[in-house]
């Protein structure tokens, strides 16, 4: 490329000095010989005028004749002109001298088309010699650029191509490549570079940090193929991961979502509000999340998702105790399994409801049968009778109790709280389980303080857990035992206790007494298994709160917490 530039330099000087050359004749063709055959035009003219102004016009030209001498033989035949032409002037010859005046004028007229024929030739000639070095050194220049336009591309495109290979090799994990270019110019530099990092790439590929990056990586591509959408927390709730479903419910980015607060992202985001809202209050109740799933606009509809928060804590080397180091978020999407529930629900509901119809059909027709007017009955019928009484009135308690349940799982519990007396609520439970208490001996010990205060509860409701609770300890006491009912007041809640001397519950059973259709195995099967199941949610749902105490074979006690009136 430099021996090109240096050879268009000379091509641009050579042209520039030969046209300056060829302007420089012309010039002198025009000054020197073109302004002396105009002055012996001029001075021919006036030969043969005698006036004294055809004189001075001689004269002024022929001054200027004296003053434009360039060619050899001229200044002699000027001066010979001169001396005749005084001659002539001064008047002592006569116009016999005119003749050899103009033969002098010609002779410098020839002497000049001469010069002009000679200039000319030497024009030429410089105009050939610049054609000649011009093209010489322009096929110069086209010899150099083709080479170039042959050699550049693949001089340049070659150790590129050769680059590039190096670096797909390196991209397939293939840190033993380098490059070799011999030359010291801008690819050796570039050479050395790669080299070096290759080198560099090598060393961290055997390193064990290489180890742990492929394992991010793997545990990542595990992250985003996972269909629930999960969320990873550090110690100070940054968002250090989420996968691709969790960035689709959060209607954010990923850049926006990623490596931002959570708390500041709660701030404009509903739904990361209420996922980190337990851990910004420390509340953890992995319990009450799965029983109160989040409804989120998912998949073009409401989808049900439960929440489980996993808290990670690792032990420092050298320390005791388990620090927390984060927490993943994982969001279970149960929307099928609560279109069931829904389903499973309404056909309960509606079950329930038609059972009613005939149940109650079937108590009229024993109140007729029962009825001495119509007949009597002998023995083994009024045994039919009572019998088909005792399953209608069980068929009757199952179904108030599915209706019930059917309310508690759709979550339409009605409610009709409104300031109540605790005593008055135990008095009714009492009288509703006393005919079922009178059969087995069982009495009540009941103790009521006078002045308790009143509670905040719906009257019907609380009632209902109450007979509930002490028909179950009717059910699990032994014959002529004792029941003991107590209500006390305490820090500005009322407690209800219902203490039985039955066998009490094992351990293993205690925490899932409340569970849907649980019954302790080897109990009488009566009833549903839903009893406690929705005393909880009627209690609950009052803002109290039902437990239990037992020990096996010693009895148990539960125990319902209402808020009192302030």
């Amino acid at each position: 490329m430099g021996l090109l530039f240096l050879f268009i330099i000379l091509l641009g000087v050579a042209g520039i000095g030969y046209i300056n050359v060829m302007k420089s004749d012309t010039e002198n063709i025009l000054v020197a010989n073109y302004n002396t055959l105009v002055y012996a035009r001029n001075m021919l003219s006036t030969l043969d005028d005698n006036s004294q102004q055809a004189t001075k016009t001689f004269e002024a030209n022929l001054k200027k004749q004296e003053a434009n001498i360039t060619e050899i033989g001229e200044k002699e035949t000027t001066i010979d002109l001169r001396n005749n032409f005084e001659l002539f002037k001064s008047g002592k010859v006569d116009n016999s001298i005119i003749p050899t005046m103009r033969k002098e004028i010609y002779r410098l007229m020839e002497m000049n088309m001469q010069g002009i024929q000679r200039k000319s030739d030497l024009a030429k000639e410089t105009a050939n010699t610049a054609n000649f070095w011009i093209a010489i050194t322009g096929t110069l220049c086209i010899l150099i650029a083709f080479t170039l336009l042959i050699n550049l591309p693949s001089s340049i495109a070659n150790p590129i191509k050769e680059l590039m290979e190096s670096i797909k090799l390196i991209s397939e994990r293939k840190y033993s490549e380098r490059v070799h270019f011999e030359s010291h110019s801008e690819y050796g530099e570039l050479a050395k570079s790669f080299n070096s990092m290759a080198e560099k790439l090598q060393e961290y590929n055997n390193s064990n940090l290489a180890k742990l990056m492929i394992e991010k990586k793997r545990i990542e591509a595990l992250i985003n193929n996972m269909q629930d959408p999960v969320i990873g927390l550090d110690e100070n709730l940054k968002v250090i991961f989420a996968n691709e479903e969790a960035i689709k419910i959060t209607g954010l980015s990923h850049a926006d979502f990623v490596g931002q607060p959570a708390t500041s992202l709660a701030l404009h985001n509903d739904l990361i509000r209420s996922l980190v809202k337990d851990l910004m209050t420390e509340d953890n109740n992995d319990e009450k999340s799965k029983a109160n799933p989040l409804v989120i606009y998912a998949d073009g509809k409401e989808s049900y998702f439960e929440k489980e928060t996993l808290h990670i804590s690792i032990k420092p080397t050298g320390e005791e105790t388990q620090t927390i180091i984060g927490h993943v978020l994982v969001l279970r999407n149960v929307t099928q399994y609560k279109e069931l529930d829904f389903a499973k629900t309404n056909f309960i509901a509606t079950i329930s409801h038609e059972f009613k119809t005939p149940i109650s059909s079937i108590k009229m027709s024993l109140q007729l049968l029962e009825n001495e007017q119509i007949g009597n009955l002998n023995a083994e019928q009024k045994n039919l009778v009572d019998s088909i009484k005792d399953d209608a009135n069980r068929l009757l308690i199952i179904t108030s109790e599915l209706l019930n349940m059917t309310q508690v799982e759709s979550g339409n519990i009605q409610l009709s709280i409104m300031p109540a007396d605790p005593a008055e609520i135990l008095t009714i439970a009492v009288n509703a389980t006393k005919t079922q208490a009178e059969q087995k001996q069982i009495k009540f010990d009941v103790s009521c303080p006078e002045g308790l205060p009143r509670i905040q509860a719906d009257n019907d409701k609380t009632a209902w857990v109450l007979t509930n609770l002490i028909s179950n300890a009717i059910r699990y006491s032994h014959d002529n035992s004792i029941i003991y009912l107590s209500i006390t007041s305490e820090n500005n809640k009322v407690k209800f206790s219902v203490k039985d001397t039955g066998q009490g519950i094992s351990p293993q059973y205690k925490d899932k007494i409340f569970d849907r259709y649980f019954r302790v195995p080897g109990t009488k099967k009566e009833g549903t298994g839903l009893g406690l199941t929705i005393s909880k949610e009627f209690i609950e749902a009052q803002g109290g709160l039902i437990t239990v105490e037992s020990e096996f074979g010693a009895g148990s006690t539960f125990t319902v917490t209402l808020n009192s009136v302030a």
